[in-house]
């Protein structure tokens, strides 16, 4: 859509203001038929086929400009559509996650790319965001708003919540926001690159919560472990600075608390790697109807109308015109 382009019917609609104007300030013409075939159309015809074809040019004018903006109509709602799951997702926020193995970026913003692409994507599925650290914290409720999703997806930022690695908090949180949920499928997709090592629930505490509740958990490790290059400032030329630091990570646990669940494991060492465990996780659920889904309505253009029939009016305006009568004054 492109609104804006309506602006180019202010000059049409000026344009027919002032002929009008003219029309009727003006005094009567004596018309001398164009061609024999003319010769016998009553007095004036001329000058009323001469109107009707700068109000057909009008009119295409003004329906090519509407077609250019794009106009769209809703179809009939797709009840089928309403079929997803409800999803929640937490995401490590933690000091580590500014870690830059997935260069030319961080793990985080590397992390937060994916999520909007695998996850944001979806129109039928109802997603939350809870992101943790030293504490776990729910960003967004479960929501088909995923415009709202991806602002706050944007904010979210390393340093904001007391640094650790919680990953029972964050698990039990999201499972907290699925807990009323009566979709068919509850999933968490829990991303971290660490292992636990803040917060009150122990990872296996969280896990029998979600086998008690029926929620499959997919973990994604991201990042290898060991010595990964961690931002330490900008050098003397303005560029940025990297010491290599030591992240101990847990993949044993990321495939018990997956397994116990239901879920899969993904090791997750770029970016691609990273979107495709999110895209295999979500492909694996099953949909079923989700209560207060807003069905999906197929947009379509009506550009291609608009602009057959103002081809058709620009045809039939040069036809008047060219067997218009010559207005003599």
């Amino acid at each position: 859509m492109h609104p804006w382009l309506l602006l180019a019917l202010v000059p049409v609609a000026g344009l027919i203001a002032m002929v009008a104007l003219r029309e009727r300030t003006t005094r009567p013409a004596l018309v001398l038929a164009r061609g024999e075939a003319a010769a016998a159309l009553p007095p004036g015809v001329g000058a009323w086929l001469l109107r009707a074809a700068f109000a057909l040019a009008a009119a295409a004018a003004a329906l090519a400009t509407v077609a250019l903006a794009g106009p769209r109509v809703l179809g009939e709602p797709d009840p089928a559509t309403t079929e997803g799951i409800d999803l929640v997702v937490a995401l490590d926020v933690s000091g580590s996650m500014r870690a830059a193995d997935f260069q030319p970026k961080d793990r985080l913003f590397v992390a937060k790319a994916v999520i909007e692409d695998a996850v944001l994507v979806r129109p039928r599925d109802r997603v939350g965001l809870v992101v943790f650290a030293g504490a776990a914290f729910t960003q967004a409720p479960l929501t088909h708003d995923k415009g709202l999703l991806r602002d706050i997806l944007d904010g979210v930022r390393t340093g904001v919540i007391e640094d650790g690695t919680a990953i029972g908090d964050g698990l039990a949180t999201s499972l907290n926001r699925l807990r009323d949920s009566k979709a068919k499928t509850r999933a968490v997709i829990l991303l971290t690159d660490g292992d636990n090592n803040a917060g009150v629930i122990a990872p296996e505490s969280a896990t029998d919560l979600a086998v008690e509740l029926g929620v499959k958990v997919f973990t994604i490790l991201v990042g290898k472990g060991g010595q990964v290059p961690y931002p330490d400032g900008i050098d003397l030329f303005g560029e940025p600075r990297f010491v290599s630091v030591e992240i101990p990570v847990n993949p044993e646990l990321m495939k018990k608390i997956a397994t116990r669940t239901g879920g899969t494991y993904y090791l997750a060492t770029d970016a691609g790697s990273l979107k495709t465990g999110f895209q295999q996780a979500l492909d694996s659920l099953d949909r079923s109807l989700l209560d207060g889904a807003p069905p999906v309505r197929e947009q379509i253009p009506l550009a291609p109308l608009l602009l057959l029939v103002a081809v058709l009016c620009a045809g039939l305006a040069l036809a008047l015109w060219l067997g218009r009568a010559s207005p003599v004054p």
